[in-house]
């Protein structure tokens, strides 16, 4: 079976990579599982979150890449991150400037989230085309006082902040500006480059999880807001249905997927994130979202059936909610 681009199929990972974890261990509380964004390990009176992500795909903020998405993982459990390591692949031919580059944005990104980077591992790798770096995070909280990407109930809303696809416009727009440069306005493709700014969601997470309420969060990586829906749904076995006129797409992004003929709903979307709360909260969450500047929509909820996966076209129309095979900025930039 050759595989896609991007993250391993789920069959893939259940009947191989979960087959293959090493001894078991009671002080693991969440190992590897569908949907969800990290571990949870106990560590004598406190508990570890830990999470590990590669930036494969944006090449010129990589390092801040790395950085945010990582702390994003670790921060859907509700827990700021702390601690951030590295391990930076660099293809033959690359000189110093090279290695300061993505060492400038790491420490950019780390000291604006309030991380320490506490090690690491860089080398010249043969074969490589472009570099690549696989981050690390490590949060600390205390036992019970977090969520997982797998909580919610039937009957749970689902929130998401900010919009669909910022991670993929921002890489896109930095990237390929070439082949956008007088295709989109000045105006548009600037904004779509500083969707950089927009990718952590450490503030989004931890406002929500205090308001209370929350049963579970997911960072929206690969595969878009839709995937993320999906391991949400597959980490709960429930079904869901949501609104496609709730859901919020920046023009910019807009204009960038129709350029590149890829669906906005399937882009990498780091920066946004999804929030199960139970109905009662749902409208304390976001207007504490709101307070905190960050904007945020009811756009569906969760159902009984995991079979159910629905998406409510703008004309009322019922169709199938898309699960993604592979991240539409792979095909964004083999095009």
């Amino acid at each position: 079976m050759r595989l896609p681009h991007g993250k391993v199929p789920m069959d893939v990972l259940k009947e191989v990579v979960f087959k293959h974890l090493g001894v078991k261990n009671p002080d693991v509380i969440l190992g590897p599982s569908l949907g969800e964004d990290g571990s949870v390990v106990r560590v004598g009176d406190k508990v570890i979150i830990s999470a590990m992500d590669p930036i494969t795909g944006g090449v010129k903020r990589i390092g801040w890449l790395a950085v945010n998405i990582n702390a994003n993982d670790v921060a859907t459990f509700g827990v700021r991150p702390r601690f951030f390591s590295s391990c930076i692949l660099l293809p033959e031919g690359s000189n110093e400037e090279t290695i300061r580059a993505i060492c400038n944005q790491i420490d950019s990104a780390a000291r604006r989230l309030g991380i320490a980077v506490i090690g690491g591992h860089s080398e010249v790798t043969p074969g490589l085309k472009q570099p690549i770096v696989v981050g690390h995070s490590i949060g600390v909280t205390e036992p019970g006082r977090y969520v997982t990407s797998g909580g919610s109930g039937e009957g749970d809303l689902l929130i998401l902040t900010k919009g669909a696809g910022i991670e993929g416009t921002a890489i896109l727009a930095t990237d390929r500006y070439d082949d956008l440069k007088g295709k989109l306005d000045e105006e548009t493709l600037n904004s779509a480059m500083g969707f950089y700014e927009r990718i952590s969601v450490v503030e989004d997470a931890v406002a929500a999880f205090e308001v209370g309420g929350v049963t579970a969060m997911h960072d929206p990586t690969e595969g878009g807001v839709a995937g993320g829906i999906h391991e949400m749904a597959d980490a709960a076995q429930l079904g869901v249905e949501v609104f496609e006129d709730r859901i919020p797409i920046p023009d910019e992004t807009l204009e960038i997927c129709r350029f590149f003929n890829v669906d906005p709903l399937q882009l990498i979307s780091s920066g946004a994130l999804l929030i199960s709360v139970r109905p009662k909260y749902a409208d304390r969450v976001v207007d504490e979202l709101s307070s905190c500047g960050i904007r945020s929509s009811v756009i569906g909820k969760f159902l009984r059936d995991p079979e159910v996966r629905v998406l409510v076209r703008k004309d009322g129309r019922r169709t199938r909610l898309v699960r993604p095979v592979m991240d539409h900025l792979w095909l964004a930039l083999e095009r």
